[in-house]
């Protein structure tokens, strides 16, 4: 499906594109091309005078607030390295810009997402960033769930894993929004603006 729509209050929220994920070996682009591709995004949303938003996800030390519960998967053990949680040089530093910091998957629960949109107004929002299948894909839900229109950037964002990165594009995000390129995001983001 072809993008239709940009909303007047559309914004961009890029996902965990922060030190120690954007390393990890991705496909079926690398971490360094996602934020590229994110970057492009951002300056766009930002010249247009739209709400830019960077997600970050972290923990304590001491692993006390990570997610709870059983999982037939490890989750890794020790303390991440310094810094590991830190967005990106290519993306923080602009005046303006949201951080939002969560323990989970998904950008909403347990974080003040919602209301930072809500309280500007947004409707709809732009997703990116890595993983696809994870927390991009959890954070879309989320947003349908709210009401959001949603839209993903689909060629800017990653995974772990090639058959999750397609299954979340080919067969979840139709049934929860929109998807289209970045530079197809970014032209429609002009043509609504002018």
């Amino acid at each position: 499906m072809a993008l239709s729509t940009l909303d007047e209050r559309t914004a961009l929220v890029l996902i965990d594109l922060q030190n120690g994920i954007v390393g990890a070996p991705t496909t079926p682009l690398t971490g360094p091309e996602v934020v590229a591709r994110g970057v492009e995004l951002a300056d766009a949303f930002r010249a247009q005078g739209a709400p830019v938003v960077l997600v970050r996800v972290t923990h304590a030390a001491d692993g006390s607030d990570a997610m709870p519960g059983r999982t037939e998967q490890s989750r890794g053990a020790g303390a991440p390295p310094q810094g590991w949680d830190v967005i990106v040089d290519e993306l923080s530093g602009h005046d303006g810009d949201i951080t939002v910091t969560k323990r989970n998957w998904g950008a909403f629960y347990g974080t003040d997402l919602d209301l930072q949109l809500r309280r500007r107004g947004v409707t709809q929002i732009v997703l990116a960033g890595i993983a696809t299948s994870i927390g991009v894909e959890s954070t879309a839900r989320a947003a349908h769930e709210h009401g959001y229109h949603v839209t993903l950037a689909t060629d800017a964002m990653s995974d772990l894993n090639t058959e999750a990165h397609l299954n979340s594009i080919e067969r979840i995000f139709p049934r929860l929004g929109e998807t289209g390129t970045t530079a197809e995001i970014i032209d429609l983001l002009a043509k609504t603006r002018a």
